[in-house]
């Protein structure tokens, strides 16, 4: 593994990290808007995986489908956590 893919490997594993944890904490949320603001950074995460994810450059085929899934998986994510946004609309 070059040095590029090694530290594009760590963002990907504080993103996705990132992912979880903020997912987590909104599932205890204290509040709507608390809830609200941590699925905000679950999307903003898993968008950021996606990116780590599509910066990566395997050259064996079978792990470069594995990261094609993931950031298929990524992207999943992203319209799920936007969808519950979209349903609690900010408060004027």
């Amino acid at each position: 593994m070059d040095i590029s893919n090694r530290e594009d490997c760590r963002q990907l594993t504080r993103a996705s990290g990132s992912v979880a944890a903020n997912y987590i904490e909104a599932n205890e949320h204290l509040s709507k808007k608390d809830f609200v603001f941590r699925i905000r950074v679950c999307k903003k995460e898993s968008k950021e995986s996606k990116l780590w994810l599509n910066l990566l450059y395997i050259i064996e085929t079978e792990l470069d489908n594995q990261r094609k899934s993931l950031c298929h998986e990524a992207n999943e994510l992203v319209k799920i956590f936007n969808s519950i946004i979209l349903k609690f609309p900010p408060e004027s």
